[in-house]
């Protein structure tokens, strides 16, 4: 199989998803514990999120659900193309 190349980290990636979170919690006027109360998330995990990216899954699930973000969670790996026709073909089976 090909390798492909990665030019970002999981940390960079992680930081600009938390960013992308952070703006869209700025867009609609929630402070950091009013999501803390809504999605019942600590304020400290969310902070910790803002600032570094690092959050569990069950967190950010619910952080999307307190934005009414949760289809984009679960759309995460629903359009991923085939690599290759062996995958394809795999895939069928």
């Amino acid at each position: 199989m090909a390798r492909r190349f990665i030019w970002e980290t999981p940390e960079e990636i992680n930081k600009e998803l938390a960013g992308r979170f952070r703006e869209i919690r700025r867009r609609r006027k929630i402070s950091q514990q009013e999501i803390s109360d809504k999605s019942g998330v600590s304020y400290g995990s969310i902070k910790r999120f803002e600032s570094t990216g690092n959050i569990s899954l069950a967190s950010l699930t619910k952080l999307a659900i307190a934005l009414g973000l949760e289809n984009e969670i679960k759309s995460l790996f629903t359009e991923v193309p085939y690599l290759n026709i062996e995958e394809v073909i795999r895939g069928n089976k």
